[in-house]
């Protein structure tokens, strides 16, 4: 499969490269149009284009099978980006033919109980609540999307780089914990969890949740 992936050098983004090329897909990491190039992981290909347009963003996705966004606020941006991108990926995409998209949204969106949000709860993160609001107000604009073959995966509460274990448990839009009413996923897991769903698609036009199993 030929994937594209928006935000692959970041935390979670890197991990879901990395899992691509481990399973032997062809990846091509998008880098912000006049940022400095990195070094890219050994069996990718480099391409720079700005999330937030359209147009560049159907350059840097033609020939795709499909695409993954990692997408978050770089240093000095404001979660609004979330919301650009989640506009010009939908029209980028359409205009370039690619017909998949996984998005890598946020867990506070998630239901803590009937009709009560994780960053709706007292001891949600004042600093946070910004780019979690971004992620739930850009998971509706794909809600919206009826053409294209969207996914959005919220991950657990906390995300932090750790062990691959090829392991977790999905559910839909409640925020998922383990026995000890903790949520937490490695960033490796996460994407596990994303590959296998550009793999098997099993929430097309939905969003899910993952936890560590």
């Amino acid at each position: 499969m030929r994937v594209v992936v928006f935000g692959g050098r970041g935390t979670i983004g890197s991990r879901v490269t990395a899992e691509l090329v481990r399973r032997g897909h062809t990846v091509r990491v998008v880098d912000r149009a006049g940022s400095t190039a990195r070094p890219l992981i050994p069996g990718t290909a480099g391409v720079a284009a700005e999330v937030a347009n359209p147009s560049s963003v159907a350059e840097a996705v033609r020939g795709a099978d499909a695409v993954v966004s990692a997408i978050g606020p770089a240093e000095g941006q404001e979660p609004t980006v979330i919301l650009s991108a989640a506009r010009a990926l939908i029209s980028g995409l359409k205009r370039a033919g690619v017909p998949r998209l996984v998005v890598i949204g946020g867990a506070g969106s998630l239901e803590v109980r009937p009709g009560v949000r994780l960053v709706d709860t007292a001891d949600f993160p004042t600093a946070w609540k910004p780019i979690a609001e971004a992620h739930g107000a850009a998971l509706a604009i794909y809600r919206a999307e009826t053409d294209l073959e969207w996914t959005v995966v919220s991950p657990a509460a906390n995300v932090a780089p750790g062990t691959r274990t090829g392991h977790y448990r999905a559910g839909a839009d409640q925020l998922l914990t383990d026995g000890k009413g903790e949520s937490h996923i490695s960033a490796e897991d996460l994407a596990v969890a994303v590959v296998d769903e550009l793999e098997t698609p099993r929430h097309v036009r939905r969003r899910f949740s993952v936890v560590s199993a």
